[in-house]
């Protein structure tokens, strides 16, 4: 079992490409899997069925892992044994039959217009200063609203990736997939702002091409990226403690609010799928709603 795991490990790396992140995902969910079917007694991968696949996915529950969870580790398990039936590590696929347990879809939190605007309002004040960290706060919070990128494709971002004279910026998403997103004037005002009198104060000689940069000069990190829109959100008045992600369903949702179709918001948000991208409906219909039962006499 350990040496398929690890022809496993090799697949999802060279052959299908997948993030580093996407690999520990892949790789520990399908591990977690194999010792359960070796506790059941299971000796290598042609003994495992579906009745130990199952019991496996019970236990999960049986910790209170969330549907979520669950769900995507079902899908792990089905990804690897198909694999293994294509390989000849097994005669017959059990993960075929598995079922995934339906996952409750919640309503991802987001900021409204007015609480979007302030926040940027307040980063542009308070870069007033000229201190290169306050320029690259205020255009790190404009981009992420103004495309609604993912925070590991706004830290992965160089500087010839901008476009400024087309307002558009080339993104890799996941699976290494490229895409171009366009971003408004005040987007472009922040980051010519940053690139003249904020960037040039941080670079140091090992700085490279990355677009924002850390306090040390280096490329900056996600968890620097999420500590800052944290913080930033703390001083608007009633908004939501949101990270990046939830400027990227802010951004998504104003979006439809304002009439963009679906499948445009989808192209723009790199989803693979348009079942996705929906969830935003949701949000924007419940705003709907809300706004329906303050407003209409007879709601």
């Amino acid at each position: 079992m350990a040496a398929a795991l690890a022809s496993y490990e090799r697949h999802l790396v060279s052959e299908r490409d997948l993030t580093p992140h996407s690999v520990r995902a892949y790789v520990g969910d399908v591990r977690a899997m194999l010792e359960h079917a070796s506790a059941l007694g299971h000796a290598d991968l042609r003994g495992i069925d579906t009745r130990a696949l199952r019991s496996w996915l019970a236990k999960q529950q049986t910790l209170g892992k969330a549907r979520t969870t669950i769900a995507r580790r079902a899908t792990a398990v089905r990804v690897f044994t198909a694999w293994a039936l294509r390989t000849g590590l097994i005669e017959t696929d059990p993960g075929a039959h598995l079922g995934t347990p339906r996952a409750h879809r919640t309503l991802p939190p987001a900021l409204d217009q007015q609480e979007a605007r302030s926040l940027l309002e307040n980063a542009a004040t308070a870069c007033d200063d000229g201190s290169e960290v306050g320029i690259r706060d205020a255009a790190m919070l404009e981009l992420l609203y103004a495309t609604g990128i993912r925070v590991g494709e706004l830290c992965g971002l160089d500087v010839d990736d901008l476009d400024r004279h087309r307002r558009v910026v080339r993104v890799l998403g996941k699976g290494r997939k490229e895409r171009t997103v366009p971003f408004g004037l005040p987007a472009d005002r922040a980051l010519e702002h940053w690139l003249l009198g904020g960037r040039p104060g941080l670079a140091v000689s090992g700085s490279g091409p990355a677009l924002f940069l850390g306090a040390r000069g280096r490329r900056i990190d996600q968890r620097a990226v999420r500590t800052m829109v944290h913080q930033r959100l703390a001083d608007v008045p009633g908004a939501p403690d949101l990270g990046p992600h939830g400027l990227r369903h802010t951004a998504a949702t104003h979006l439809l609010e304002g009439g963009a179709d679906l499948r445009t918001v989808q192209e723009l948000l790199g989803h693979a799928s348009l079942s996705t991208t929906q969830i935003y409906t949701h949000v924007s219909n419940e705003r709907l709603r809300a706004a329906y039962r303050l407003a209409h006499p007879r709601a």
